[in-house]
């Protein structure tokens, strides 16, 4: 219970304070979970990271699942999913309540204005530290490097790009497995 409960505190606060979604959130989730509390390996919650952006649905929430249910089994998922989404719940509904009564120019404006841009620090943080946890071979580098380019160019739809990148690696399964 004790580990559910670090769980519920730790993705608490990472839905709190970090904005942009499930990516910006990987560097605290890092230093409270791997580095102080020292329950999951920062190996293996890159990978849940990285595994996290391949289901549909909100990243936050499936990368609590699965850090969850590895450090304490069911309560764990319960827990970290319940913390996570509580901060969004929570702040939408207040926003959705006082949206007309919220002033969209002057202060209010330069501060999202600001938070925008700290959301983008955190986003490319987090997606250089899961580049390094799981780019670790020159065709992977390659395809996330094509990806990149053509997601940025938008040249080909992101889901065709995971079909794609999914091909490949059986392939190059298949490939390694006749040499063999």
């Amino acid at each position: 219970m004790k580990k559910s409960l670090i769980l519920f505190k730790v993705y608490l606060l990472a839905g709190t304070f970090t904005f942009s979604g499930g990516i910006a959130m990987l560097p605290l989730i890092e230093r409270e979970l791997c580095d102080k509390y020292k329950l999951i390996d920062k190996e293996s919650l890159y990978e849940y990271a990285a595994l996290s952006q391949t289901f549909p649905g909100v990243i936050a929430l499936t990368n609590a699942f699965f850090v969850g249910k590895k450090i304490s089994g069911a309560s764990g998922m319960f827990f970290a999913g319940m913390a996570v989404i509580l901060p969004a719940y929570v702040l939408m509904t207040i926003a959705a309540l006082l949206y007309k009564l919220i002033p969209h120019q002057g202060p209010v404006l330069s501060a999202m204005s600001a938070v925008r841009a700290a959301s983008a620090s955190f986003l490319f943080a987090a997606s250089y530290t899961i580049a390094r946890y799981n780019l670790k071979s020159k065709i992977n580098i390659a395809i996330a490097f094509i990806c990149f380019v053509l997601t940025i160019f938008n040249l080909i739809e992101v889901p065709i790009l995971i079909v794609l990148s999914a091909l490949i690696g059986i392939f190059i399964v298949h490939a390694k497995k006749g040499k063999a």
